[in-house]
């Protein structure tokens, strides 16, 4: 078990990636996994922050396109927000700065793992929060091979060597179960 975390930064969990053709390799046990501690998260009363990307016109999460909404459900509330963001880091250009205000430590799960995740995990790091991220709550797309190169990379591959990037400052634990939650100002 990790020590307690204030809030949950759920990372574009948005139909485009955990559903459909263009969904992540093994979309469903990432979307368990994140309905689990989105659910742990306001039994704890930790904050829920869910972010939304706002893709470009004609991506695949272009604003107010199926794709686009996020996949799990919002009890919106002083607990849990959602956040819209221009780039892939969930601070740059949004409010998460402030609405983070009073908690020091927080869990990133999500997608894309070496993108939005891996991005809003460094800033949050930079920002001195204490960062846990657990391995089997973050997915992304394998990488196409680059002929001449290398082959394809495994998705799974992926997404550890972006937690793996993060270093020792984060505190990586292999399973979504052992993160525990707590109300800010509490941990």
């Amino acid at each position: 078990m990790t020590r307690p975390v204030e809030a949950l930064i759920v990372v574009d969990v948005q139909s485009a990636f955990v559903v459909g053709d263009g969904a992540v390799p093994d979309a469903d046990r990432l979307v368990e996994r994140t309905t689990d501690l989105i659910a742990r998260a306001r039994t704890g009363g930790a904050l829920v922050v869910h972010l939304q990307n706002d893709g470009q016109p004609g991506a695949d999460d272009e604003p107010h396109t199926p794709g686009w909404e996020l996949h799990h459900p919002v009890e919106p509330g002083p607990t849990e927000v959602v956040i819209r963001k221009p780039r892939d880091d969930g601070f740059d250009g949004t409010t998460l700065g402030g609405v983070l205000a009073g908690v020091e430590a927080l869990a990133v799960c999500g997608v894309m793992s070496e993108m939005c995740v891996q991005a809003t995990a460094r800033t949050a790091l930079a920002r001195g929060y204490r960062v846990v991220l657990p391995y089997d709550a973050h997915a992304t797309q394998n990488v196409p091979a680059a002929p001449g190169i290398s082959e394809e990379i495994p998705a799974a591959t992926v997404s550890r060597v972006a937690a793996w990037a993060l270093g020792s400052d984060a505190d990586t634990t292999t399973h979504s179960a052992d993160v525990t939650f707590t109300a800010p100002g509490r941990a």
